[in-house]
């Protein structure tokens, strides 16, 4: 069974009706998934230590200062703050720890984990793109130290680079990154050539494409490129950036996907995770702006977890 972790403290994270990132994806997204037999399990709080896997001691404590002190945006950059934007962070950076241990602990097979701010932005000491803390990189690193996993796989099929994700793990050569993404496009990040340094040279994987691009691109990168490189890697745990502003029609972004090609998405990467990590998959939601969009591509996504 595949499980749903989804906190309404989401909802909490409101900074104005205009905002692209505002609850009502919450809603949207779980409300996708309605008649799907999954398995609910609860949020919590992330700690500090658990956040400083992969933030720096300082950028947390500008995180807790900016919200403390009624900033609408952090010191840092782009991202739109309210005065409950930090216990809502923390609370999405434990749902995904929370997917971990469901899957590493052998309660189900994969996760779901439905969050909000997104995270994938973030770097070790900035917050940008409406991401606080890298939920996704926060998980990886949780399951390294907790359960001495080796070697996690991140996909990241986003619209946007992960470049937070990828200044985590960029001289690290234990976590392998891929993300797809519309180039030239925000934060204007993630050319082909940027492949990792030291420990971490060949573990970083970009294929960014110009606006218009679809399954042939995107898909053909998961099953032409990626599936070699976790044959390489040989991952322990799968994680997935899992942003539905690759969709058609999404107001942020000019890819063309399908709901049909997020479930192809999802096949590629669970075949991954039964061949290497025992099926061990968790998802973490992050972009996807158009309600209808993002609802539609949740469901295709989930329905293939649950079928797994």
């Amino acid at each position: 069974m595949t499980a749903l972790i989804a906190d309404p403290i989401s909802k909490e994270h409101a900074t104005g009706n205009r905002h692209p990132e505002r609850p009502e994806r919450f809603d949207a997204a779980l409300g996708a998934l309605e008649g799907l037999e999954l398995k609910r399990m609860p949020a919590r709080v992330a700690t500090a230590d658990e956040i400083a896997l992969c933030h720096t001691r300082a950028y947390i404590r500008t995180v807790e200062h900016d919200v403390t002190d009624g900033f609408h945006e952090l010191s840092t950059g782009d991202t739109a703050i309210c005065s409950r934007s930090l216990d809502v962070a923390l609370f999405a950076a434990g749902a995904a720890m929370n997917g971990v241990d469901a899957v590493l602990d052998h309660h189900v097979r994969n996760a779901f984990c439905i969050v909000r701010p997104p995270g994938h932005h973030a770097t070790p000491d900035r917050g940008m793109g409406f991401c606080l803390f890298n939920n996704v990189a926060i998980a990886a690193r949780y399951a390294q130290r907790k359960y001495r996993v080796d070697r996690v796989l991140i996909a990241d099929w986003d619209v946007h680079h992960g470049n937070g994700t990828q200044d985590i793990f960029y001289c690290d050569g234990t976590v392998f990154f891929c993300s797809t993404h519309q180039s030239p496009w925000y934060p204007g990040t993630g050319p082909a050539e940027e492949t990792g340094q030291d420990k971490g040279y060949g573990w970083i994987m970009n294929r960014p494409f110009a606006a218009g691009a679809g399954r042939h691109e995107i898909l053909g990168v998961f099953e032409e490129s990626l599936i070699p490189a976790a044959e390489r890697v040989k991952p322990e745990l799968v994680l997935i950036s899992a942003g539905f502003d690759s969709r058609l029609g999404d107001p942020l972004g000019h890819f063309r996907l399908t709901d049909t090609d997020f479930k192809d998405l999802t096949n590629v990467m669970l075949e991954i995770a039964d061949k290497y990590a025992h099926g061990r998959l968790v998802s973490v939601l992050e972009g996807g702006y158009s309600l209808e969009g993002l609802a539609a591509g949740v469901r295709a996504h989930v329905e293939a977890l649950g079928a797994a």
